[in-house]
């Protein structure tokens, strides 16, 4: 049996495009997996972070999902699998917390970070 070139061809042609494919869906689903982080400092230098329980608790109570709430050093972090899960969790503990507290967006470090940032507008910086 022989192959013909123009079978040949197309069957190359068939496999750079499903390739293509393959590398387009994994890409479309690396920037789907954005995950979103908020950090709960204390405003003044020697007070304690809120207990990890405490957040859980007022989160739970209000239906809002999250991966993990870790402590590092006077720090306490809450990982959420999207930035909608973390704003509504920033209204929540903005509500919930006593005053204090600074609740802000974590930039995150992973690889895909980096690029997506320079992505992202940037309107809002100056200098």
């Amino acid at each position: 049996m022989v192959i013909s070139p123009l079978s040949l061809r197309r069957f190359s042609y068939a496999m750079i495009a499903l390739v293509i494919l393959c590398a387009m869906i994994l890409a479309w689903t690396a920037l789907q997996q954005q995950e979103s982080t908020l950090a709960i400092r204390p405003v003044n230098q020697g007070a304690s972070v809120p207990d990890g329980f405490s957040v859980w608790h007022h989160l739970d109570a209000n239906g809002i999902r999250f991966k993990s709430i870790t402590p590092q050093d006077d720090v306490l972090l809450i990982k959420f699998d999207s930035s909608a899960q973390s704003a509504a969790a920033k209204a929540v503990l903005d509500r919930t917390l006593p005053h204090g507290y600074i609740i802000a967006q974590q930039e995150d470090d992973g690889p895909s970070a980096t690029w997506l940032s320079r992505l992202r507008d940037t309107s809002h910086r100056f200098g």
